[in-house]
């Protein structure tokens, strides 16, 4: 930073303590210091700013980078089953059989938990382990065990 050697420091100190006097020496030697602390944080900080933002750069760079590799991979892959799709149906044709529907994509699902090939929830009608036994729920009234 600055190329301040002891000499140097020496010569101002000695200047200090005439200017200022001794009475008044400690407590500015003080304030400089405070100073010169907050000052080291402040540089400290926006160096810490502005690698941060180099950083976060570069991983904006590396996330599009990514999106636009996914996206070629997803082309591809799309491009490859249409011309699978496309030989199957010229192979059908050609063996004589009925051109075959084209397939659908399957439905998103509509809840994260619900699984594929299970029955649906109905909201309409309370389920619990009893009603699906086939067994009916006891009244409130029959605690002791008694039918």
């Amino acid at each position: 930073m600055l190329d301040v050697g002891f000499s140097e420091l020496v010569v101002i100190g000695v200047v200090a303590l005439v200017v200022i006097g001794p009475e008044r020496l400690p407590k500015v030697a003080r304030t400089m210091g405070h100073l010169l602390g907050r000052l080291q944080r402040y540089v400290s900080g926006i160096k810490a700013d502005i690698t941060r933002e180099m950083d976060l750069d570069e991983l904006r760079k590396m996330q599009t980078k990514i999106e636009d590799s996914v996206r070629n991979a997803e082309q591809a892959a799309h491009n490859e089953a249409t011309k699978a799709e496309a030989e199957l149906r010229t192979i059908a044709v050609g063996m004589g059989k009925p051109d075959p529907e084209p397939t659908v994509a399957p439905e998103p699902m509509a809840m994260k938990d619900e699984v594929p090939g299970a029955p649906a929830a109905s909201s309409a009608q309370p389920t619990s382990p009893q009603l699906e036994l086939g067994l009916e729920a006891k009244s409130s009234t029959d605690t002791d065990g008694r039918p």
